[in-house]
């Protein structure tokens, strides 16, 4: 028996069971569909925060207040010490510094005649626009003056001020952010949510103006952006030593944005190999139906295997028709379910467009290999006992 035969007899002994075969591929298209779908969202949360930290720049430093024992994550808990406006002065003056921006948050009221809504306000200065690769709509950002000067320019979220001016151009006019006036400067272009702000809803005004609504002194946060990535290290301990120094004291924690980006990576990349291990537990009950219906078919079909035998078909050919029947409907569900995950990241894509939700080139060929060694490996047994059959006691009616 040649191959091309085996083909064709498999072919057509599925095709003579056409419900049982298309919902034997279904469960596969299923799970495989599920594997890529999964595995496209574990990716797209990894790109999407590595893009999200790429947009800050790829030489920054996060100087938190509060000295915190942490690796590769977001520092928690700890005892918080100021950190002042001289504090930013002393780091931004350090060798290695390109620029440093100051960052001072809370929530007030912004009001522009009869119109008011409550929303985040970030004090900073001029450099901040910057370090954090900003873009304008209109007007300016923060003028650039010494840090203690304090001012009353304020910059709105594209969203604020459409919110508060609608179609007309804010620029110039007043508005109030708690109990003071400020005149409009800016606004910025259409940016949506990155890293927990939404700048869209952002308001900036200067950071001693800031604290002073606030009554506050210190700081939320100092970005600094390095002047080379490989001084990044250098720099870091620098400033570390430079706070030290300064409140004599470790009270301080300094992150680099590149060991964020690596840990974040690394967790998502784990998440993703989760989410593509939990879709494959239905590749599994897929192969079990597969076994299924192969054990089915062996035992519809004896006196068709007799007859194969008794005309000199060797037992190793039936074991390898009855391979090929489980990957035939192995490679039909593999297809499916290729399609029917490409297809539901696509749904997902249009609905999300900001999300970049993308099935990885490795994802599409192990969902292809794992469906093939899931027919293999669970036809296997059926395989066997075709290939056992007794011609003599399968012809003579013997079950």
């Amino acid at each position: 028996m040649r191959f091309a035969d085996v083909l064709v007899f498999a072919w057509t002994a599925l095709a003579g069971h056409r419900l049982r075969t298309l919902l034997t591929v279904l469960g596969i298209a299923v799970g495989i569909g599920a594997v890529v779908a999964l595995t496209a969202l574990g990716e797209g949360a990894r790109r999407y925060v590595v893009q999200e930290f790429a947009a800050l720049g790829s030489n920054l430093l996060i100087v938190l207040p509060g000295k915190v024992e942490t690796s590769g994550a977001a520092p928690y808990g700890g005892v918080v010490h100021d950190l002042t406006l001289e504090d930013f002065q002393a780091v931004s003056r350090l060798s290695g510094v390109r620029m440093a921006a100051p960052l001072a948050s809370g929530s007030e009221t912004v009001r522009y005649g009869e119109r008011a809504r409550a929303v985040p306000v970030l004090g900073t200065t001029a450099e901040f626009f910057q370090v954090r690769r900003l873009h304008l709509h209109q007007g300016s950002f923060l003028p650039a003056r010494d840090v203690h000067a304090g001012g009353f320019e304020v910059v709105l979220g594209f969203k604020v001020a459409r919110e508060l001016f609608g179609s007309t151009s804010p620029l110039g006019k007043n508005v109030r952010v708690g109990p003071y006036r400020f005149r409009v400067v800016g606004v910025l272009a259409p940016r949506g949510r990155g890293l927990g702000f939404d700048f869209d809803e952002l308001v900036f005004i200067p950071v001693k103006t800031a604290l002073r609504i606030f009554d506050r002194t210190s700081l939320f946060r100092i970005l600094v952006e390095c002047q080379e990535p490989e001084a990044m290290a250098a720099v870091q301990r620098r400033v570390e030593a430079t706070l030290v120094a300064r409140h004599r004291a470790e009270d301080v924690t300094v992150i680099r944005q590149d060991a964020l980006v690596d840990a974040f990576s690394s967790i998502l990349q784990a998440l993703t190999w989760a989410l593509s291990g939990i879709a494959s537990v239905s590749l599994v009950v897929a192969g079990i139906g597969i076994m299924n219906v192969m054990l089915v078919a062996v035992t519809e079909r004896r006196r068709e295997i007799g007859l194969l035998k008794a005309v000199g078909v060797t037992s190793p050919q039936v074991l390898t028709v009855f391979l090929v029947e489980a990957l035939i409907l192995a490679s039909l569900g593999g297809a499916a379910g290729l399609l029917l995950g490409t297809g539901s990241v696509e749904v997902f894509a249009r609905l999300y467009p900001t999300f970049p939700a993308a099935t990885p080139a490795w994802a599409y060929a192990s969902a292809l290999v794992v469906a093939l060694g899931v027919g293999l490996l669970f036809g296997l047994w059926p395989a066997s006992r075709a290939a056992k059959v007794d011609p003599v006691l399968a012809l003579g009616g013997s079950r």
